[in-house]
């Protein structure tokens, strides 16, 4: 618990630099770079400050010149600080829609491009891929996706969601799969403290548009990926 402290706190203390430079800068220029790297640094310092050693694999395989949808499991609610700020470039992500509503940060999240979505309407999904179409092809930005839709109790894959492949198939850009393995012990799904440990990043070879086939197919290709970086007891 002692360490999850000293996280909160670093990312307490990094509060008044985002209010006092970052949020006015943005409002100001409609350029969300500067607060974007400043939370991503925040992000990458404060799970280490919380004992969490990150193993990075294949992070070198990705072209920083390219535009990527990054598709990844989810176990805990440290994936993201843990993930994100090893994107190379800006990435967007899917984000709940109430959160939108809240005065400053849903302005702040719609000019980082960020996409609302609701996970309980379908139509409110369809939306979403549009909005996501829009950041990739317009915007340029990397999409990343947790696949699942919700996080896993014990690290094991649970079903994934369609609507990532439908925006893979309309936007034609390469999917990178990612593993993400050991936030179920670090931090899983049920408890807050975090217990100091290892936790391996995975980034697999990236399947080109060429190589989508089905959506069905592409499916299974990043299940098979996603899955073939789980230690042996939590594979399918």
């Amino acid at each position: 618990m002692f360490r999850t402290v000293l996280m909160l706190l670093f990312w307490l203390a990094a509060l008044p630099v985002a209010a006092l430079l970052g949020i006015p800068w943005t409002y100001l220029t409609k350029d969300i770079t500067f607060l974007y790297w400043g939370c991503m640094r925040a992000a990458y310092w404060g799970v280490r400050i919380a004992g969490v050693k990150v193993n990075v694999v294949g992070l070198e395989k990705i072209d920083p010149a390219r535009t990527y949808i990054f598709m990844s499991n989810h176990i805990s609610n440290l994936d993201p600080p843990l993930t994100l700020p090893l994107i190379p470039r800006r990435t967007s992500v899917m984000v709940k829609k109430e959160l939108f509503k809240v005065p400053i940060l849903g302005q702040i999240m719609r000019i980082g491009s960020l996409v609302p979505v609701n996970r309980g309407n379908r139509d409110a999904g369809i939306s979403a891929v549009r909005d996501a179409v829009d950041a990739i092809r317009v915007k340029g930005l990397n999409m990343t996706i947790y696949v699942e839709g919700h996080r896993s109790f014990d690290g094991k894959l649970l079903p994934f969601k369609k609507g990532p492949f439908y925006l893979a198939e309309e936007c034609k850009v390469p999917i990178v799969p990612i593993t993400i393995s050991g936030t179920e012990e670090v931090m899983p799904k049920a408890r807050f403290a975090i217990q100091p440990g290892v936790v391996t990043i995975q980034f697999h070879d990236a399947i080109e548009p060429s190589d989508f086939g089905s959506r069905e197919c592409l499916m299974a290709k990043v299940r098979a990926a996603i899955n073939s970086g789980l230690p042996a007891e939590l594979r399918e």
